[in-house]
């Protein structure tokens, strides 16, 4: 078939878009192809004439990025992926939509599928990592470009829905994003006013636009989504022109455009239209293919984006050669982030303790290891939810981030824990070797653990600083008392829990952090308020085991002590009475679970032999968990209530966290 003109032309791309979303969820038997539907002109617009990227590199520096906050329309970018010549999203794979280890899971999945920059699935995460890839962006050109040479220069796009914009984690990141003024950053609405269940009148009914203007972002709104292209694209262009603040287009779109009886309500978000609804959308469209037909004339208009994209990044590569002849340090250590190098001896810079140091809480020796490594690791950048203070994550050799100022390293995320999660889950994932951290208390990962969770699933290697970690916070009372806390964290595959006994724990702990931050895996650091001693035989390395002989006695033990963080202390000195007493007692300090379970068989059991049956486990928090330690027949002193209003100490002896319950406990297990 000739097409005639560049307006039907389109108008068949359009089409294709819809149709593979239409014809893979009725495969599948499940998934959203109202969104893809309604969604599929600016999805067009954006990707034919705005978007650069090169579907033969999808990993190309200076590409933009874009990101599908409403993941559940995952077949729009899965389509836009295929026709425009990704390797990664084969016919084949439009043809698997939703199958076993498929490559267009039901969700867009970053580490399944190249070509897709974050993995978005619950609402609103997406959005929120956008702002975090447009933080990565501006930091990096402010760091970088030179008045005669940019080097860094790419946008943020994204397309969101209803959904995203009712959950309270867009409202966080956006608002600072309006803040920080990201001009770079440029958002689609796909305003269909239907979520689930129905209308949107029936629980939002907000001015969206007025909002965001609030919040210091352009708006645009386009009434007709469904067919002015034109519109769309001069929003666009309007949109890449607004250089000091966010852009926000609202296109009011019909879900389900095209299906006659479906199209526009909530019959058609998330199911498959059925097999009469189909044969009544293609005679509706005039779309005369079969399922999974794109016409050649389609295909070979889409794949010009594979020479196009070629070419820009051939024009880029050229630039990066200027770079690298006018300004060869900077280029070095551009290269450098971006290959994802550490600096030879970079652990150098990591502080050790002796027992006859002052006494300090892990989050002080924490701030000591975090501003040591900033001084030689310019990747690292992050900051607090407003408990900079009390965090003590404040990097001293940079000033704040800033609008204006975004060459700093110092980020104020504001009341915002959940906002701020997803925020650095975007960072990490920019792919410019760029280490984030984020911190708070350790019970407000309960507004973050979304965030926390989607860091471990899409390999996201961020560094979470969590600290007043136990009831040692004291005061503050129970809300703000981390019991269960922990033992849900390390429920979570894929991140590496770490709660250090001292500053040598701590320095050890930071080693692994950026170590798994550049093999995509997120470390979370549990910290204590109170001052701790330091103690005699922790080191840096002996963290990597996740948990280690730290005193023994000469003979095989009667009994073992197991402790994490603020609770090693108690263990070495109940031995020392207890060895007094010629018992036979082996003290393990245990600061990660989850890195003692990668050991192998024998290193396990040489340091918790199955012949020592007898064990205590201490830890200031639940016993969920421990059982895996301590078996049948031992014990624990941990906490399964909620703690209480005192000055830490006081909470710690009155449940019993001191060195004579630890004996006392002990020696329980030893009459028996």
């Amino acid at each position: 078939m000739t097409v005639a003109t560049l307006e039907s032309l389109e108008e068949l791309c359009i089409h294709a878009i819809r149709f593979l979303a239409i014809d893979a969820v009725e495969q599948a038997k499940s998934g959203h192809p109202g969104l893809p539907m309604g969604a599929a002109p600016m999805a067009f617009v954006l990707w034919d004439k705005f978007l650069r990227f090169n579907p033969k590199n999808p990993q190309w520096f200076n590409r933009d990025r874009f990101v599908l906050s409403a993941g559940h329309g995952s077949m729009l970018q899965y389509a836009l992926l295929y026709l425009t010549g990704y390797d990664s999203v084969s016919i084949d794979d439009i043809k698997q939509f939703r199958q076993w280890e498929s490559r267009t899971p039901g969700h867009p999945e970053n580490f399944m599928t190249s070509g897709v920059e974050v993995t978005t699935g619950p609402l609103g995460q997406g959005i929120a990592n956008a702002v975090g890839l447009a933080i990565a962006e501006a930091h990096l050109a402010a760091r970088f470009n030179q008045p005669d040479c940019a080097l860094v220069d790419h946008y943020t796009y994204v397309i969101l829905g209803d959904g995203c914009n009712m959950e309270g984690v867009s409202s966080e990141a956006c608002s600072l994003a309006g803040h920080l003024g990201l001009g770079k950053l440029i958002a689609l609405y796909d305003d269909n006013h239907i979520s689930i269940d129905g209308s949107t009148d029936l629980a939002f009914t907000e001015d969206v636009g007025k909002r965001f203007e609030a919040y210091g972002w352009h708006v645009q709104r386009i009434p007709d989504g469904n067919t002015d292209l034109e519109g769309i694209a001069n929003a666009i262009e309007a949109a890449k022109t607004m250089m000091d603040k966010p852009s926000l287009i609202i296109v009011t779109t019909t879900i389900g455009y095209g299906a006659p009886n479906k199209g526009g309500t909530a019959g058609v978000h998330g199911a498959p239209l059925g097999a009469d609804e189909i044969k009544l959308t293609r005679e509706n469209l005039k779309w005369e293919h079969v399922p999974f037909e794109v016409p050649q004339d389609v295909l070979t208009y889409f794949r010009q984006a594979i020479e196009r994209g070629a070419h820009d990044e051939a024009t880029w590569n050229k630039t990066l050669e200027t770079y690298k002849a006018k300004y060869p340090a900077e280029a070095a250590e551009f290269e450098r982030l971006v290959n994802g190098k550490l600096p030879d001896g970079w652990e150098g810079a990591l502080s050790t303790y002796t027992p006859e140091d002052k006494a300090m809480a892990t989050r002080q020796t924490s701030e000591k290891a975090l501003n040591a490594l900033a001084s030689i690791l310019p990747e690292v950048i992050g900051g607090s939810a407003d408990l900079t203070h009390s965090n003590l994550t404040h990097l001293k050799i940079s000033h704040d981030f800033q609008k204006g100022q975004y060459e700093n390293r110092n980020i104020h995320f504001g009341v915002r824990e959940h906002g701020m999660g997803a925020i650095c889950n975007g960072i990490a994932l920019h792919g410019s070797g760029l280490i984030p951290y984020g911190a708070t208390f350790l019970i407000f990962t309960d507004y973050m653990r979304a965030a926390i969770r989607l860091s471990a699933l899409s390999r996201a290697g961020v560094i979470w600083v969590m600290t007043h970690d136990s009831i040692g916070q004291g005061e503050d009372g129970p809300t703000h008392q981390p019991i269960e806390t922990i033992a849900s964290l390390r429920a979570i595959p894929n991140l590496t829990v770490i709660r250090p006994a001292d500053g040598n724990e701590t320095s050890g702990a930071y080693k692994i952090a950026i170590q798994n931050a550049h093999q995509h895996r997120p470390t979370l650091l549990a910290l204590t308020r109170q001052a701790l001693p330091h103690l005699d035989g922790t080191a840096i390395a002996q963290v990597t085991k996740g948990a280690y002989i730290l005193s023994d006695s000469p003979g095989a033990p009667d009994i073992i002590l197991i402790a994490t963080g603020s609770e090693v202390h108690l263990c070495t000195q109940a031995a020392e009475q207890l060895r007094a007493e010629r018992h036979q007692v082996r003290v393990v300090s245990m600061p990660s679970w989850e890195l003692f379970e990668e050991q192998d068989e024998d290193y396990k059991q040489a340091v918790l032999p199955p012949a020592t049956q007898k064990r205590l486990a201490v830890e200031a928090g639940t016993s969920f968990g421990w059982c895996n330690y301590v078996g049948t027949a031992g014990k624990t002193i941990t906490l399964d209530r909620f703690g209480a209003s005192a000055p830490g100490k006081v909470v710690m002896e009155k449940f019993g966290f001191t060195v004579d319950n630890v004996i006392a406990k002990a020696k329980e297990l030893l009459t028996k």
